[in-house]
């Protein structure tokens, strides 16, 4: 009897120590804290900083610039493995390459991509009150390398990602950057600002220690990492920002309360909206009208808009919607259209062509398939789910922009840049309508620490999102990202959109829309933060698809200016016709590999893991510029015009010789005075095709009718193709230049 006591008490204990074990791993004990690193000490040599700064000038000069400012490149749109999803990815069985912290971000813009400045932006909702400090100290010590503060050869800016998502198209406001002007104690927030917790649930701790048991290596961090953001409490409502603790996370549920937030605080700051089309988390029938009301736009700190990055091109508007509204409000499935397959149209498709295939009747098919396209229409983002066991060839290219070049995943038209430009708020009778005027810029979004990644198309893995196939990853990495695979069945099922996580997003196809990202340039009096915060806030800045174009866009006949021309991010009013000029330079031809000072700075298995063995290394040879293209866009001055009738793009386009000085054009509006209403107009310039990652999206094979008949992923079976390349035209669009006619701003109330 005593020896049954004894066993059974061997197994209670074994048991009490599994457990123990088990929860001791799930919390992360046997795991590392995910820290900031050291960047390396070394900054870019001056000559080679001059020496790029003298090809500008050069290229101005050529191009008949006078007095030209310095066009310094930067990327204002960069996560580290800080943040939530960026750590998920780095996992191994994510395909992922282990940490990628700060330093690691300080050290690629240094050496890896040679930029002028870059902003750091994780995931407010994320970090945590230690990551936060981290984060701070981070950016000191990268400025700390940049030698002269005048003349600094990287500025390294202090930021977050304000990253709402909301459940129906009314509550969905998308995901903002907010990017500081300082980094002293004295000038920044106490903490970072995050909308709800969300997109943030973590598995139950006892399975993810068992799995990090099981496993071990940095799933053992992953465990820390949820168990100090799980530990940490959310700062409690209404109570003053600077009365709050530190040790808290802050929310703001809307743009209002951000802007609220930010305005207690009063520190200089922007907030720039990203990925404003990107469906994979917007709501299908969301638009941006609901941000133009009362306080839920800034004029003074969103003053610019992030058109083009890592996930796709936001700037066109297209009259179509993926769902329509019923007047009760019901989401109804629209009918495809020659350039649109709404995906809630191709659930309806599946079914019936798996019913048929079952033998029932047309009739039969026909009653399924509509339930199918109503109950797709009303899951939202979601309606992926509402087929069992669909594959993404199933849904050949549904929810995808056809005629757009390099669109975002699913793209919702109503949050492009165009339509937000074109919108006006007549909610004040008794005053002129409201409407936006941002600046454009674009940048990487990039979730591995490397800012600036679009300066060779290569290296899918790692310059871009995609990290593999993430439907065929491993179980617990499934257990957030993903649902249980399911047999398909000719019946489609509903689903309510309660609460938002991975596993409620298409994953899968969206991979194949994953670009190496785009790149902010300023027209900067210096290359110092004060100089390039300025430019910034002038709006003389413009984006690119990743290559460093350059770009003049300038009005010649501003009134009373004595000479002077108004350039790109300007605003003004006229009584005559405006005459605008565009100039641009094509980019550099990039050599191979890594130039010598980086090499030397970083040595070669650090330029292997962090820049994958190239970098920003530019000839002497520019890339032909082939045309330019202008759009112009009047503001609705009535509530319920048509925006589709108001954007006019392109309004000209103006082909251009090729040659390696570049393109210069100039033109007028001759409609703008006899038409009486403001205008806005801005030029995009397009070099020669080029291969790019991604570039051909899901790369469909068409019928003569143009439809869809089959999609080839990427990459293809036995890792054919890996960075799946396609022609692509690079573009550099300019912050438009905003005409009112005179008497307008008066009339708005607006100082002259």
């Amino acid at each position: 009897m005593s020896i049954l006591k004894a066993i059974l008490a061997g197994i209670v204990l074994l048991l009490v120590a599994g457990l123990a074990a088990l929860w001791a791993a799930g919390g992360g004990l046997f795991g590392s804290h995910e820290g900031p690193g050291t960047p390396t000490q070394a900054m870019r040599p001056a000559p080679v900083v001059q020496d790029s700064e003298d090809r500008v000038a050069r290229a101005a000069s050529q191009i008949g610039v006078a007095r030209p400012k310095q066009i310094l490149f930067g990327d204002l749109h960069v996560h580290t493995t800080f943040s939530f999803d960026a750590f998920m990815l780095s996992l191994p069985v994510a395909g992922g390459e282990g940490a990628h912290p700060p330093a690691d971000a300080c050290d690629f813009a240094r050496f890896c991509s040679a930029l002028d400045f870059w902003s750091i932006n994780d995931h407010a909702f994320s970090i945590t009150p230690r990551h936060w400090r981290e984060t701070v100290d981070a950016i000191r010590q990268c400025n700390a390398v940049a030698g002269d503060a005048h003349n600094p050869d990287t500025v390294a800016f202090l930021g977050w990602e304000w990253t709402q998502v909301g459940l129906t198209p009314e509550t969905h406001y998308g995901h903002k950057n907010v990017v500081l002007a300082h980094t002293e104690d004295s000038q920044i927030p106490a903490r970072p600002i995050a909308a709800l917790r969300q997109l943030g649930a973590t598995p139950p701790r006892l399975g993810r220690g068992a799995f990090a048991l099981a496993r071990g290596g940095r799933f053992h961090d992953m465990n820390r990492y949820f168990t100090e953001w799980e530990g940490t409490p959310d700062c409690s409502d209404g109570v003053p920002e600077r009365e709050l603790p530190r040790d808290c996370i802050e929310h703001a549920d809307t743009p209002a309360d951000l802007f609220r937030r930010l305005d207690d605080w009063g520190f200089d700051a922007l907030v720039i909206p990203h990925g404003t089309t990107w469906g994979f988390y917007t709501p299908p029938g969301s638009t941006w009208d609901k941000q133009l009301r009362g306080d839920m736009h800034d004029p003074e700190r969103q003053t610019l808009i992030e058109v083009y990055s890592g996930h796709g091109n936001s700037e066109v508007y297209r009259p179509w919607r993926a769902v329509d509204f019923a007047a009760d409000g019901t989401a109804v499935c629209p009918a495809p259209r020659p350039d649109y397959l709404p995906s809630c149209w191709q659930a309806g498709e599946i079914i019936r062509k798996r019913c048929l295939a079952e033998g029932a009747t047309a009739a039969e098919c026909e009653t399924r398939a509509v339930e199918a396209r109503a109950n797709a229409a009303a899951a939202g983002v979601a309606g992926h789910l509402t087929v069992p066991g669909a594959k993404v060839g199933d849904w050949l290219d549904a929810g995808q922009c056809r005629d757009c070049k390099q669109p975002a995943f699913n793209y919702r038209p109503g949050n492009s840049a165009q339509y937000i430009l074109a919108l006006g708020n007549f909610d004040d009778a008794s005053a002129p309508p409201r409407h936006f005027r941002m600046g454009f810029i674009a940048s990487s979004d990039n979730h591995f620490a490397r800012p600036g990644t679009g300066y060779k198309e290569k290296h899918r893995s790692g310059m871009t999102e995609s990290v593999g196939n993430l439907a065929s990853q491993d179980a617990a990495v499934n257990a957030v990202l993903h649902n249980e695979p399911e047999e398909p069945v000719a019946h489609s099922r509903p689903f309510e959109l309660n609460a938002t996580g991975f596993n409620v997003f298409e994953t899968e196809r969206q991979t194949s829309f994953f670009l190496t990202g785009g790149l902010v340039a300023a027209h900067s009096t210096g290359r110092d933060r004060e100089a390039i915060w300025q430019a910034l806030q002038r709006k003389e800045v413009y984006g690119t698809s990743g290559q460093r174009i350059l770009l003049w866009f300038d009005l010649l006949n501003p009134p009373g200016s004595s000479g002077a021309t108004l350039p790109m991010g300007g605003e003004l009013e006229m009584s005559q016709d405006p005459i605008f000029q565009a100039r641009a330079v094509g980019s550099f031809e990039q050599k191979p590999g890594c130039p010598q000072s980086s090499e030397a700075a970083l040595g070669g298995a650090e330029i292997e893991r962090l820049c994958k063995g190239d970098c920003y290394n530019p000839g002497d040879v520019r890339r032909p510029i082939t045309r330019i293209e202008v759009v112009r866009i009047r503001p609705q001055v009535k509530p319920h015009e048509d925006v589709s009738t108001l954007i006019d793009d392109p309004w000209m386009t103006f082909q251009c010789n090729g040659e390696p000085e570049g393109c210069a054009v100039t033109f007028t509006d001759p409609d703008f005075r006899a038409g009486q209403r403001d205008a806005v107009y801005y030029v995009r310039a397009f070099e020669a095709k080029k291969p790019g990652v991604n570039a051909g999206g899901l790369r469909c094979e068409r019928d003569a009718e143009g439809k869809c008949i089959r999609v080839r992923t990427c990459p293809q079976a036995g890792g054919k193709d890996a960075d799946c390349l396609a022609p692509f035209e690079p573009v550099a669009w300019s912050s438009p230049i905003y005409v009112d006619q005179a008497g307008s701003r008066e009339e708005a109330g607006v100082a002259p």
